[in-house]
């Protein structure tokens, strides 16, 4: 968090605010296969493993059949490793620049499930997400586009669930107030710093979002006062 890249984002927080979006060149962040993302995988691995043992606990799943998961923007694989660790069934296929999938194969590797971890390397809005899948992982990746780019993403994540699949999103949620909780309120100001148009969205944005690229139903789920806030949405 304290690389150049972001500092940097950070240094005309006032002119942020009147373009409405970064000051950094190619769209901030999001600009393809930019090279914070190597770093930040690394740096971010160990403080997930929390996280997303509670998206385990928060998402049903039944163990004696095969499961396939998709991880979005995988980054350092976590989200998926959680699942296979947990089920010895899963496939968890991670989608993300290559550089940074060569993060998260590292930690398949030292997860004991290299030979249950694929990946797929490109934009998650242009590469070939494969499938069907029963689980489509979505963590802190809608955040950092407006909403009708994410639901550009989202129409074509829902084509690759198979029927009864599910979307697990895992985002900073703010109430409709948007001043709490306070970390999801001030990570808006994280995105208008370094996206050129990504927000935080309370849920009703999200359950909308999702309702208009096709799919049926979201709940939110908030597994305790520390726990990530988690957005499961039906086909």
């Amino acid at each position: 968090m304290y690389s150049a890249e972001i500092r940097g984002a950070f240094a005309e927080v006032a002119q942020a605010v009147r373009r409405g979006g970064t000051v950094l060149p190619s769209g901030g962040t999001v600009a393809p296969e930019h090279p914070v993302w190597v770093r930040f995988a690394r740096a971010m691995a160990p403080l997930m493993r929390g996280p997303a043992r509670a998206v385990v606990e928060a998402v049903p799943v039944d163990a004696a059949r095969p499961l396939r998961v998709l991880d979005v923007a995988a980054g350092h694989g976590v989200f998926g490793l959680a699942f296979a660790e947990r089920y010895p069934r899963a496939e968890i296929t991670g989608l993300d620049w290559p550089a940074v999938l060569e993060v998260a194969r590292e930690n398949a590797v030292s997860a004991h499930a290299a030979e249950r971890y694929r990946t797929i390397a490109g934009s998650a809005f242009e590469a070939d997400l494969g499938g069907p899948y029963d689980l489509l992982l979505i963590p802190n990746f809608l955040h950092h586009f407006d909403p009708p780019t994410a639901e550009r993403f989202l129409t074509r994540a829902r084509a690759a669930l198979a029927p009864g699949g599910r979307a697990v999103t895992v985002e900073f949620v703010p109430d409709e107030g948007r001043v709490t909780p306070v970390p999801a309120a001030m990570f808006a100001l994280v995105m208008l710093c370094t996206t050129a148009a990504g927000d935080t969205y309370t849920f009703a944005e999200l359950d909308a979002m999702f309702r208009r690229a096709g799919f049926s139903a979201s709940v939110l789920c908030t597994p305790g006062p520390a726990g990530p806030q988690i957005v499961i949405s039906e086909r």
